[in-house]
């Protein structure tokens, strides 16, 4: 027996309105359910396979700067829509960690409004012997991108 995938995750949240709207402008999550008397709101990326990836719900205890989590990562099927969502969270003024290539695939690093870090990436098909990781430059063509990709692999190097 082995786990497939991760089925979903939660956030205890201090402002659940702002953070729904964070998750569902930003990012383009849909809620697919309420529960109201709960204080939780249920989010998913592709409803019509997963009815919840993340669910938010009222009632953090812990101070803003505290970590509760390394990271969630959400998965795009493309470079331009990697590109498009870094734009979405450039203008949505989230906080952005870092923009890197891991060879294997090309993310972008950030923060929600309560400070949790994720990540958003792209696969890209290529084998690269983890951990590499080196700034990219996302807002070049996605053919530019993609040369800078094999370019960075080529070059080899020090990771990070």
């Amino acid at each position: 027996m082995a786990i497939a995938e991760l089925g979903h995750m939660g956030f205890q949240v201090n402002d659940l309105d702002k953070m729904v709207d964070f998750y569902t402008r930003v990012l383009g999550l849909k809620v697919t359910d309420e529960a109201p008397q709960l204080g939780a709101v249920f989010l998913s990326s592709r409803p019509d396979v997963e009815h919840h990836e993340l669910v938010l719900a009222k009632g953090r205890t812990a101070p803003l700067d505290t970590k509760l989590i390394n990271q969630v990562s959400w998965r795009v099927d493309s470079l331009e829509a990697l590109q498009t969502l870094y734009q979405a969270l450039l203008a949505a003024q989230a906080p952005i960690h870092m923009v890197i290539t891991h060879g294997n695939a090309i993310g972008v690093y950030f923060a929600d409004p309560e400070g949790n870090k994720s990540e958003i990436y792209w696969r890209t098909g290529l084998d690269v012997p983890q951990p590499f990781g080196k700034p990219i430059d996302l807002t070049a063509p996605a053919a530019e991108v993609l040369g800078e990709n094999q370019r960075l692999i080529a070059a080899g190097g020090p990771a990070f």
